[in-house]
């Protein structure tokens, strides 16, 4: 009996000091993958609303946390390559910024979580619902295609005039095609005549602009592009030696010396997005996490770029501008 009782102390104190071991170890650091669509020299807005999201959420990139960021440097071919070296790392999450950055890594695993930020999950067919997104991908949405006629009834405000838009799109962004849609109703309605032009890319823009002029254009609607985006200040450069009043997707271009646009608040969306990595690395499914809607939409106006250009905003319009730059 006292034997016996020798040997469940033992085994008891040796259970102990397993469990404080196994209590000392520290947990796994979990890994991001982040796919850009920018450069890795420039330290895009969305990657530090990112992190400074998930910094108040106490994840320390390096510490508690490990992030891998891939950049297409404004090639969407290069996506598939990214994301499969992403995958083959074993990231927790994928992180994106468009779907066509979504779609090439929903293609690759059905198993790794998808977290897309500011595009079109349902309408790009990357998740079934908003309530039941149903598979790998979850995300903030973006509904471009209604914001696309928003923007061309501010262009009409802003310039009762103008009686022909230029519609500049990226062909290859699944989202434009319902931007379209959404404009040629909204064009009608407006009394606007639109003139459709494309670009894939920054060395396409030269030829873009010059198609534009072309036209007799007297107003530029930009649709949303992850590539436009990025390169952003050439387009917003062109514009402005046309002289074109342009209204852009988001604040990043009258940031940049665009004349205006119409949007959501892009740190409204990384602020969600990283919330909704946070439970997905505490076990959440995004199956189960329904996919979000922006409730901030915000008009930027630069009366900077509309001295150089030469255009005024009239009062009525401009009263509704939730950020000016003067």
């Amino acid at each position: 009996m006292k034997r016996l009782l020798r040997y469940s102390v033992l085994i008891s104190w040796f259970l102990a000091l397993c469990a404080s071991a196994a209590a000392q170890q520290p947990g796994k650091v979990p890994t991001i993958g982040f796919l850009l669509t920018g450069s890795p020299g420039v330290r895009s807005a969305a990657r530090q609303e990112f992190l400074k999201s998930m910094n108040d959420l106490g994840y320390v990139e390096g510490k508690t946390v490990k992030i891998e960021y891939r950049y297409a440097e404004g090639r969407s071919d290069r996506f598939p390559d990214l994301a499969a070296d992403l995958i083959r790392l074993k990231v927790d999450v994928i992180v994106v910024a468009s779907v066509l950055s979504a779609a090439a890594a929903k293609q690759l695993t059905a198993t790794i979580p998808i977290v897309m930020a500011g595009s079109d999950v349902v309408g790009s067919g990357l998740a079934d619902s908003l309530a039941q997104p149903g598979g790998n991908v979850t995300g903030v949405s973006n509904p471009s295609p209604e914001l696309g006629g928003k923007r061309l009834e501010l262009l009409k405000e802003s310039f009762p005039k103008s009686s022909w838009v230029a519609v500049l799109r990226n062909p290859t962004s699944p989202a434009s095609t319902l931007q379209l849609k959404e404009m040629e109703g909204a064009g009608r309605a407006l009394g606007l005549q639109l003139s459709i032009v494309e670009a894939k890319n920054a060395m396409e823009f030269d030829n873009a602009f010059a198609a534009i002029a072309k036209t007799g254009a007297q107003a530029l609607n930009v649709l949303s592009s992850a590539v436009f985006t990025v390169e952003r200040l050439r387009l917003v450069e062109l514009a402005g030696k046309s002289r074109l009043p342009a209204i852009y997707p988001n604040s990043d271009f009258p940031n940049s010396g665009g004349l205006m646009s119409y949007g959501i608040v892009q740190s409204e969306v990384w602020r969600r997005a990283a919330v909704l990595v946070d439970k997905i690395l505490k076990g959440a499914k995004p199956a189960d996490l329904p996919v979000e809607q922006p409730m901030k939409f915000e008009f930027a106006v630069n009366l900077k770029t509309a001295k150089q250009i030469g255009v005024t905003i009239p009062p009525n319009v401009l009263v509704r501008a939730d950020r000016v730059i003067r």
